[in-house]
């Protein structure tokens, strides 16, 4: 949906994962073999709770913009904290990275990392999910004041402004 640039480091998993649901058609990327490896997805992984992960992803990205949930989903929280995760120091140059502790193919446990890594460095918030109804789609924000509403100012965007001027 969005012409954007993905998000920075491990964002850019939290980001596909989300966008494998296009809200407007209904078409799930997790439906067909080439959608699931786009994610790296293992073989036997559960998509229910994949799809769980994914909308409470999408969740956590509509509260970045400042809008309520669009339906009820498990909190976040409660879905990463299945996926531990350690601090791994590199004996080499003495670098730190968090890693799942568990199965390091799980898909929570790499989206856990991911937010965690992204807590860190700043960059979590900046991801969110555009405000139109029909859209949510995930998309990192850079504008300078992290004000960006829609994920598409020429799809989306565009869409509600016409929607506001044929209102008046």
């Amino acid at each position: 949906m969005s012409e954007r640039a993905s998000a920075p480091g491990d964002l850019a998993l939290v980001e596909r994962l989300v966008n494998t649901l296009d809200l407007e058609s209904g078409a799930d990327a997790l439906d067909t073999p080439e959608g699931r490896a786009r994610l790296d997805l293992a073989a036997d992984e559960d998509l229910t709770a994949v799809r769980a992960l994914r909308e409470s992803l999408r969740a956590a990205l509509l509260a970045h913009a400042g809008h309520a949930p669009h339906g009820p989903v498990t909190p976040l929280g409660d879905l990463l904290a299945a996926a531990p995760l350690i601090v791994a120091v590199s004996a080499e140059d003495g670098s730190a990275a968090l890693r799942p502790a568990a199965d390091p193919a799980a898909l929570v446990s790499r989206v856990a990392a991911a937010v965690a890594e992204a807590l860190a460095a700043g960059t979590w918030q900046r991801l969110k999910a555009c405000e139109a109804p029909d859209c949510h789609w995930a998309y990192y924000d850079r504008s300078p004041a992290g004000r960006g509403r829609w994920c598409s100012m020429q799809v989306c965007g565009a869409r509600a402004k016409m929607r506001r001027y044929r209102a008046k």
